[in-house]
């Protein structure tokens, strides 16, 4: 087995263990991933592969709805998501995936474990065996876990959103002045224009002739035939 990396934990986390939630929650209406997931089977290679790419399967179907739906609600209710230039990510690459792996994937987790946490709730709730059960510890349990999902979400994102601002403007700061247009009015701009009409009429004043271009066809004198 390869050393587990930063990168690979968050993978982990993020897709395959709110996966395997969802996983079990759908071993109700199937029995065959009853018997993948049960242990008094025998361990086997296609037991496990099968577990691990239905995992992987699920886990990024629940992250496309934690997409839809709980990123549309942390922004919905405050969370503001930054805006940033894509040409600085080339020199802000390595820091980006840092923040990914520090902040990101455990939003990824948090969120998504909240999305496989209910879903797998409610197919035992309502077709599997907590149907017609009463409200118990089970059930208070899952609103628990609920919560703090919800809110370990929530602070994760914000986090990231904010070191991500700070990331990027950074990088949009270091866009040098020769870049950015200069006005023409106002500031040094409109003394430079001032000084210039200035010049002009003391050229005037000292019989210097005028340029070419400040001829116009209203003052020029009709010829006569």
């Amino acid at each position: 087995m390869g050393e587990l990396t930063a990168r690979n934990f968050g993978l982990l986390i993020a897709y395959f263990i709110p996966g395997f939630i969802a996983l079990w929650g759908l071993a109700v209406p199937f029995p065959t991933i009853t018997v993948w997931l049960s242990p008094e089977t025998s361990p086997s290679v296609g037991g496990f592969l099968y577990v691990s790419i239905g995992s992987i399967a699920a886990g990024v179907t629940v992250s496309a709805v934690r997409w839809a739906l709980v990123d549309k609600l942390h922004h919905v209710t405050g969370v503001r998501r930054p805006d940033w230039n894509d040409g600085v990510l080339a020199t802000k690459l390595v820091a980006l995936e840092h923040l990914i792996e520090v902040y990101y994937r455990y939003y990824q987790f948090y969120a998504n474990a909240w999305v496989a946490t209910w879903f797998a709730y409610g197919i035992w709730r309502f077709n599997g065996g907590g149907r017609g059960l009463p409200l118990g510890g089970l059930d208070g349990a899952v609103l628990f876990l609920g919560i703090v999902f919800a809110a370990g979400s929530r602070d994760t994102l914000q986090n990231y959103y904010r070191s991500l601002r700070s990331l990027m403007g950074a990088a949009e700061s270091e866009v040098g002045d020769d870049q950015r247009a200069t006005p023409l009015t106002g500031g040094n701009g409109g003394d430079d224009v001032k000084g210039d009409r200035e010049e002009g009429k003391a050229g005037r004043r000292q019989g210097k002739p005028r340029s070419q271009s400040a001829v116009t066809p209203r003052n020029r004198p009709e010829r006569k035939i």
